[in-house]
């Protein structure tokens, strides 16, 4: 039975879907304004091995991930690169879709963004003022009153007056208490607005989520997730505007994956410490930074330095090592794979206990140990149902989606003097002629010059094997 770890109670419970064999799944998504750095990769693939791992356990599932493209951010730098906002945040979602793609993230069922919504949000600031949760600020701005709402900190576990203690309340008395929020804010000039009741404007960061989540899961989902850093303010303002708003809970699961950390502190744009994707992609392959983010557990801190990226690089090389030189076709046919095996049984317990990838990892390591000993038994037949085996579990983790070959024969970063997989297969061939020969001098420079360019070469009974190293 899965268990999840709701951060609404701080403990693991057992998961109970509101409709048996369906599941709607809400994350929030990213603000596009500039490329998504590793932080953003770990929302990603944590995500997306949730909803992989739901799909194979039977659920249907309806996944969504929003799009911020309004907001604070944008307008500043589109008006520090002079252009329109809207330019800005197509280029960094094409930018962050092919991201995606390279780390092997599955589309989300729905991807609605904030500008396409606008209607849905002035429609539920119109509740929460009607029904007092609410009021129209003397600058125009809407806020949420914080202290119409009885729950709130119930997610983080903040109380309003040790909130209050740390807030300075604003010069202008604008806002009735410090901690109300904005949720629509008035148009100033040259700046992106929308007619509302309240005159031009636009909204709010929080009420995005809020009413995108309630068009299109309805008044009440399954789980709602994100990064750690948005349990507070983000999702315990969420809660806030839509129970106020449709007056019961809305979301059964609270999840919250843990940061990514540099030298102790949390990757982020604001301490301008962090790293984008496509600069670790430049050193990694994708899927040894996908492999790197699993191998931890989703809740726990995760610290960015070479050393993990090589050992996931290291990792992955085991596992395909295992899988090199079995017949491809027979390998991928998920037919081959033994069918409720004591593996997958250990596989499945571990992601059913809150999605513990790292025990669930441990078991593709155990069937790359099973085929190599098959195959030191000359059992090819045994080697190829494990191998297949390893192949559909990883493959629920989003790994091994590479062919063996292609993987030691791939580059994860190609400098100008790098090698062909040509020029590598005809001087694999001079050697070979030279050892045929057996002029070892020239075999061993051959050698040597492959080495320097990166080249291993592995000589076996069936000829020689290269892989990039």
């Amino acid at each position: 039975m899965l268990q999840i770890y709701n951060s609404l109670h701080n403990r693991k419970e057992e998961f109970v879907p509101i409709e048996p064999n369906k599941i709607c799944l809400y994350v929030c998504g990213m603000t596009v304004y500039d490329y998504c750095h590793l932080g953003h990769a770990r929302v990603m693939v944590v995500f997306d091995m949730v909803y992989r791992y739901l799909q194979t356990a039977g659920y249907e599932v309806t996944y969504v991930r929003n799009i911020t493209d309004i907001d604070d951010k944008i307008i500043k730098r589109a008006n520090e690169n002079n252009e329109p906002f809207t330019e800005l945040t197509e280029r960094f979602i094409a930018a962050m879709h092919e991201d995606e793609a390279a780390l092997g993230i599955l589309k989300p069922s729905v991807e609605p963004r904030a500008t396409g919504n606008i209607p849905e949000m002035i429609g539920m600031i119109s509740q929460l003022i009607e029904k007092s949760y609410a009021y129209v600020g003397s600058n125009n701005d809407v806020y949420y009153s914080v202290a119409k709402f009885e729950d709130y900190g119930k997610l983080s576990g903040r109380k309003l007056e040790d909130l209050r203690a740390g807030e300075r309340i604003a010069v202008d008395q604008v806002k009735k208490d410090p901690l109300d929020f904005v949720l629509w804010k008035a148009a100033k000039p040259e700046e992106p607005a929308w007619d509302s009741p309240w005159g031009r404007g636009r909204p709010g960061w929080h009420i995005e989520c809020s009413a995108m989540a309630q068009k299109i899961l309805g008044d009440r989902f399954d789980i709602h997730g994100g990064g750690h850093d948005l349990q507070f303010p983000h999702h315990e303002n969420e809660i806030a505007q839509s129970e106020a708003c449709i007056g019961h809970q809305t979301v059964n699961y609270w999840m919250h994956n843990g940061f990514i950390r540099i030298n102790d502190e949390k990757m982020s744009k604001s301490l301008n410490n962090f790293s984008t994707i496509r600069q670790v992609l430049e050193d990694y392959r994708p899927e040894e930074v996908r492999y790197f983010i699993l191998n931890s557990h989703y809740r726990s801190p995760l610290n960015y330095s070479q050393e993990p990226l090589d050992a996931a690089r290291a990792a992955l090389t085991r596992l395909y090592t295992a899988l090199r030189g079995l017949p491809v076709d027979q390998i991928t046919d998920l037919g081959n794979a033994p069918v409720d095996s004591e593996q997958e049984q250990r596989f499945r317990a571990a992601m059913d206990d809150d999605f513990n990838t790292v025990e669930a990892i441990s078991v593709l390591f155990e069937l790359a140990r099973e085929i190599n000993r098959q195959r030191t038994d000359e059992n090819i037949a045994g080697a190829v149902k494990a191998a297949a085996l390893l192949k559909k579990l990883a493959g629920i983790l989003g790994l091994l989606n590479t062919d063996a070959e292609a993987w030691f024969k791939g580059q994860s970063h190609v400098d100008s003097d790098g090698l062909s997989d040509d020029e590598i297969e005809t001087l694999i061939q001079q050697r070979t002629e030279a050892r045929t020969n057996k002029d070892w001098t020239a075999c061993d420079a051959l050698r040597d010059e492959l080495k320097a360019k990166g080249i291993v070469l592995e000589d076996g009974p069936g000829g020689t094997s290269w892989r990039r190293g």
